[in-house]
């Protein structure tokens, strides 16, 4: 059964750091490269709300199988995997449900980016809240990768 639940841990920081990697990476960029950025903003906006349902999902998967797993580890293993896994589901609930909420707000009040100059207050606010994002994000992707190398040399 162990290692049925190593697998299954394993499986699910994959697919945490692989869908990081190819929505940020991949997927994003080509979208804006194929269409303007109001309309790539559009296509991407409606892809973050599962986008990010799914980092929360695997991150608390993630937590479960830890949990699971601790008899298994050793001490040091387990306690750093928690916590990383602990600090993912935090960034991963604050960004669902705190910070993409405000995002949609804040580009509510901005009716395009191709026509609204780079000083206004909105596209500002957007601005400092896409980076808190983006960071977010590539620290959810670090926290992952953390996470996959431990796992290599995690079994008591």
């Amino acid at each position: 059964m162990t290692g049925l639940l190593h697998v299954l841990y394993n499986l699910i920081l994959s697919l945490w750091v692989g869908g990081i990697a190819a929505f940020t990476f991949f997927i994003t960029p080509v979208i804006f490269r194929s269409f303007g950025r109001d309309m790539a903003g559009q296509i991407v906006g409606r892809l973050f709300p599962g986008y990010f349902f799914s980092c929360l999902g695997l991150a608390a998967a993630a937590l479960v199988l830890i949990v699971s797993l601790r008899s298994s580890m050793t001490h040091s293993a387990f306690k750093w995997s928690l916590a990383l896994v602990l600090i993912a589901l935090a960034i991963s609930l604050f960004t669902t449900f705190r910070l993409h909420p405000e995002i949609k707000r804040v580009k509510q009040e901005i009716h395009s980016f191709e026509a609204l100059p780079g000083d206004a207050p909105a596209r500002k606010a957007f601005r400092k809240l896409h980076a808190l994002s983006a960071m977010l994000n590539l620290l959810l992707l670090a926290d992952g990768v953390a996470l996959m190398v431990m796992s290599t040399s995690m079994k008591t």
